[in-house]
């Protein structure tokens, strides 16, 4: 989402003045602390994976063979075939009287021996069929007796009632792919923005690249992805991250809208309670095909600490407080009594006395958190400068579990003014007033005035489906478990004995003021920059597409080409993010959506002298091959995070190349994502539609371009977010929605003009049939009022 921004243009500090490539000490060093970082997250785990690292076995089967073992042995049986016995003789000995605890001793060292080989081989096994993904190249809806007899053998050695972490010891690693084919592909990405000229220069770096440092760069690559759990994703957070000293506000951040507060904060302490016990299934694509769970252990008791040259990730074991801010003052509002977490009424309670106290905010501590919406080596230079009660504010902010805005404005969908009222509600998540939301925190929780609430979230830390797992975890919840009494308070009572929130003091230093003041400026400059267009499209939803047997992701992101093609007559490089967790601590990769198939699709479309059957058969090569990009993307054989490794290492070695060069400063004008909604069994969408998540958003990623995201919202709605910047002329966020919505109308009627002409028996040689005669859209044209619900 928010990650295409960052990753355009960073600059890692890692070149020197001079061009002299090293070969040895900083490349080697970076990559053996990469992997001591990976063995050091795994210690810190120990138990936990001592629990998950033996699933699909359990701590019981090995007891079930040390039983056997001695049954055995009492029946005078030698399963060991002699090993017993040798080690009986590499014991001490004890005496006569101790000779049946050493059979004992010998059959446990045994048992222990064969149990660990035995869950060796599963792991391996499981391993090595996970790292098959011939599923994804087969055709949409297709399945052939291969993937059938991999899909059963997979489900043999998944086990049953896994943890959330029990398939972490048997993800494969994410592979390097070669270099020749990543260049090779990426030469393709670029050509359909391109002219001539361009192109050739760029072909002709590339084949520099080729023949001089690709195989040197390669090589390191390789050798780090032997010693590290994933070659590409520490840097990733690292250097796209951590060492952007650029505001997190719209640049890092991202929100999540919705429709109820109440319960919210005791649901989503539910959550991390779940997530401490590894309750939370783990994700399974096909219902079987686990997903890295690595990003989950961040969620909660996180925060991004600013530095002056690169920012670090703290993550406590367990927080139990929250920190609230309400008009202009932070509060510190514990969560746990000696009998366990607070009930919802006793949190609503604490926070009725947060809103209702009467004290006035102190002198610039109203405006506090616009600081953490500073560039980050400003805001670390005053974190240092703060004083003793200060710090200890801070500590209780950044120690908090997570962040609670209580606003004092309404927000969400209205009926008087829909349309404006939901761009309002999307601003107030992504932006606020800039100083209304520490946007260091994992992510912070709004409550509006009216009840309704949000989430606007720190995006180094994790990719967008993990927050959204849990918020779709949270309105379940808050819905149908907790509920509210009828005098529309928490269920529950009251606990008069709980102490009174506390108001954290700051006495800030008057050297930061001026701080506080410049980075007001730059976060109202900022929101009030961002235009946000938030439009839920109903003509048609995922069931219709699902009737045109194609994929839902590819058939929005081909009208997205035609949308903006129509918005600013040209194509552009498309940032689509997918996820590459099929893989141990995998992240994201991009889908570059802008293909020489969709070019000539959406050309097509604004050529009056193409039929529809020729439109509708340029249409399915262009989603044809989105979905092979996609499925590589997803395999580990994409094209950008091999080219951002590789350009790492060249950092490292000082070595310049003027094709990676290239490639890092390419603008992404149109950055695109999909929504997930993970959780569809927590409640039926049709019955209770107005507890659907409406998704969320991001900022664009390039001054003069747009951020669009999309969540179905059960079959037959389809909300989108658009973003963009108000200081451009070349972008307006509504225009662009309606471009959307006539654009996927277009594109219906291409399907509906084609099962008519196939009813008729005219599929074949309807050319003479034109979108003129449809009664509900035609070609370029605004959709009007009663247009068909496809």
């Amino acid at each position: 989402m928010a990650e295409a921004h960052q990753a355009v243009g960073f600059r890692p500090s890692l070149t020197s003045d001079t061009g002299e490539v090293e070969l040895s000490a900083p490349m080697l060093q970076e990559i053996y602390l990469s992997g001591l970082r990976s063995w050091k997250r795994h210690l810190s785990r120990f138990w936990n994976d001592f629990l998950t690292g033996v699933f699909p076995a359990s701590p019981l089967s090995w007891l079930f063979l040390f039983s056997a073992i001695q049954l055995a042995w009492f029946l005078q049986l030698d399963p060991s075939l002699g090993l017993m016995e040798k080690i009986k003789e590499l014991l001490p000995d004890w005496g006569g009287q101790h000779h049946r605890l050493r059979g004992v001793l010998a059959a446990a060292l045994f048992a222990s021996c064969l149990w660990g080989a035995l869950i060796f081989t599963l792991h391996v096994a499981l391993r090595l069929l996970l790292s098959y993904h011939g599923w994804l190249l087969q055709p949409h809806g297709a399945m052939s007796s291969r993937t059938k007899t991999w899909l059963a053998l997979v489900r043999i050695f998944s086990g049953r009632h896994p943890m959330l972490f029990s398939y972490q010891r048997s993800l494969p690693r994410q592979p390097v792919p070669s270099v020749q084919d990543t260049v090779r592909k990426y030469l393709e990405s670029v050509r359909p923005v391109l002219s001539d000229e361009d192109f050739d220069w760029t072909a002709t770096l590339a084949r520099e690249f080729l023949r001089l440092q690709a195989s040197l760069l390669q090589w390191y690559l390789q050798l780090k992805s032997w010693w590290a759990s994933n070659y590409v994703s520490d840097w990733w957070e690292e250097f796209v991250y951590l060492r952007s000293r650029n505001s997190l506000m719209v640049n890092s951040n991202y929100y999540m809208m919705a429709a109820r507060a109440g319960n919210a904060v005791h649901a989503l302490l539910l959550y991390r309670h779940r997530l401490n016990r590894q309750e939370i299934l783990p994700t399974l694509l096909m219902g079987m095909r686990p997903l890295c769970s690595a990003q989950y252990e961040k969620i909660f008791n996180t925060t991004r600490i600013p530095g002056v040259h690169k920012d670090h990730i703290r993550h406590l074991r367990d927080s139990r407080h929250v920190a609230v801010f309400h008009r202009g003052r932070f509060f510190r509002v514990g969560t746990h009594s000696q009998s366990g977490l607070l009930s919802p009424r006793a949190l609503e309670q604490q926070f009725q006395r947060i809103l209702d106290d009467p004290s006035p905010a102190c002198p610039h501590e109203e405006h506090l958190a616009a600081l953490t919406a500073a560039p980050r080596d400003m805001w670390a230079q005053v974190r240092r400068s703060l004083k003793t009660q200060a710090q200890e504010a801070l500590e209780a902010v950044e120690g908090a579990a997570f962040f609670v805005s209580l606003d004092s404005e309404p927000a969400g969908l209205t009926r008087e003014d829909p349309a404006a009222s939901l761009d309002t509600y999307a601003h107030a998540l992504l932006a606020g007033r800039g100083h209304d939301r520490w946007f260091d925190k994992s992510f912070s929780l709004i409550v509006f005035s009216n009840g309704k609430l949000g989430l606007s979230v720190e995006h180094s830390w994790a990719d967008c489906p993990i927050s959204g797992h849990m918020w779709e975890f949270t309105l379940a919840t808050e819905c149908f478990q907790l509920g509210y009494s009828a005098d529309g308070h928490c269920k529950g009572h009251p606990d008069p004995s709980l102490p009174q929130p506390q108001r954290l003091h700051w006495d800030l230093p008057d050297k930061i003021h001026l701080s506080i003041s410049l980075a007001l400026r730059g976060a109202k400059t900022l929101s009030g920059n961002i235009d946000c267009h938030v439009f839920p499209f109903s003509h048609f939803g995922k069931s219709f597409i699902k009737r045109c047997h194609l994929s839902s992701d590819s058939f929005i992101q081909m009208a997205l080409q035609l949308a903006y093609f129509r918005d600013r007559g040209q194509f552009c490089l498309t940032y689509e993010s997918t996820m590459t967790r099929l893989f141990l601590e995998g992240r994201t990769e991009t889908v570059r959506s802008c293909t020489r198939e969709a070019c000539n699709f959406v050309r097509a479309m604004e050529d009056k002298e193409k039929t529809d059957p020729q439109c509708l058969a340029l249409f399915r090569l262009a989603v044809d091959k989105h979905q092979a990009l996609l499925k590589a993307a997803m395999s580990g054989q994409g094209v950008d995070r091999h080219l951002f490794a590789l350009y790492i290492v060249s950092q490292f070695l000082h070595l310049q190349s003027p094709f990676l060069d290239q490639v890092h400063s390419e603008q992404w004008q149109l950055a695109t994502s999909q929504i997930p909604v993970q959780q569809i069994h927590l409640f039926d969408v049709h019955s209770y539609p107005d507890y659907v998540s409406s998704g969320g958003g991001f900022g664009p990623a390039d001054d003069h371009g747009y951020g669009v995201s999309y969540i179905f919202m059960g079959d037959d709605v389809i909300t989108f977010h658009i973003s963009s910047k108000k200081s451009s002329t070349r972008t307006d966020s509504h225009r662009l929605g309606q471009h959307i919505e006539d654009a996927l109308l277009d594109v219906a009627a291409l399907f509906q003009e084609g099962q008519r002409l196939k009813r008729r028996g005219l599929a074949e040689e309807g050319s003479e049939h034109s979108r003129d005669s449809l009664p509900c859209h035609t070609r370029g044209s605004r959709a009007p009022t009663t247009a068909t619900n496809f």
